[in-house]
């Protein structure tokens, strides 16, 4: 980074905590919020979370749309954050908003809407209207320690679904942290697929990593006979590969994790 940033973060998940971890580990500040105030998080609706944003240079949301279809840091916070000295505007969207495209690749080009989720498209072009700073991460799967095809058939929680040429795609959160950190300093404004090279069916990369840990597969099963709550069935109406050739082009980025297995060994 050219010079220390002072971060703000609304939403401090899984992704935005390693985020924070690594501007503080290159010198720079971060401050985040919660719904619920805990160390180092303001509480989401604390009056000092207007304070917060005057004082930062960076800006990131990694909140989603509510239940309610409606994006809370842009409905309490957004004429703010239009109106901040910001030098850097960021927002975690998904590669949902690309919908079903029968397993063709996606570039960020591509047309979004008209999948399942609707809410999630809103928010991503209305963070792009905010302001003509802001940098649109989108995300498929997103896995890494603690959270990928390890722990689950560790805890017994993998399946196999067979779905005849579903696919999709999916990314190491270490190479979301390098591809975020990277529009710190190189490239401009605009969206950003981050995504690995690799698509590839859930029951693949779930057979790698029980070929990892030297354990059984679990049954292969239909998906009208699987378990699976409406949300997770939604996940396989819709079939796509995401490329995400922009982040090398533009921000210089090269993933550290390029497909499944490498990451899964890592997390191993």
């Amino acid at each position: 980074m050219a010079s220390a940033p002072h971060l703000l973060i609304f939403g401090l998940g899984y992704t935005a905590t390693r985020i924070a971890a690594a501007v503080r580990a290159a010198g720079g500040a971060v401050i985040a919020t919660r719904r619920i105030a805990s160390a180092g998080a303001l509480a989401f609706d604390d009056p000092a979370v207007t304070g917060a944003i005057a004082r930062a240079t960076h800006l990131l949301s990694s909140v989603p749309p509510g239940s309610d279809g409606i994006d809370p840091v842009l409905a309490r916070y957004g004429s703010i954050i239009a109106a901040a000295p910001l030098a850097w505007t960021g927002y975690l969207s998904s590669t949902g908003v690309y919908g079903d495209t029968g397993g063709a690749w996606v570039d960020e080009s591509a047309a979004v809407g008209g999948g399942r989720r609707s809410a999630r498209v809103d928010a991503d072009l209305a963070w792009q209207r905010l302001r003509p700073d802001v940098r649109v991460f989108r995300l498929p799967g997103i896995y890494g320690p603690g959270r990928s095809a390890i722990d689950r058939v560790r805890a017994g929680l993998a399946n196999r679904i067979d779905v005849p040429g579903h696919v999709f795609s999916r990314i190491h959160v270490d190479d979301i942290v390098a591809a975020v950190r990277a529009t710190f300093d190189h490239g401009g404004p605009g969206i950003f697929n981050v995504a690995d090279a690799e698509p590839a069916s859930g029951s693949a990369v779930t057979e790698h990593a029980c070929d990892l840990l030297g354990l059984s597969y679990p049954a292969l099963l239909g998906l009208a006979d699987a378990d699976l709550s409406p949300m997770a069935r939604g996940f396989y109406a819709e079939n796509r590969r995401v490329a995400a050739l922009k982040i090398g082009r533009e921000l210089n980025v090269r993933l550290r994790f390029p497909d499944y297995r490498a990451g899964l060994a890592a997390c191993l």
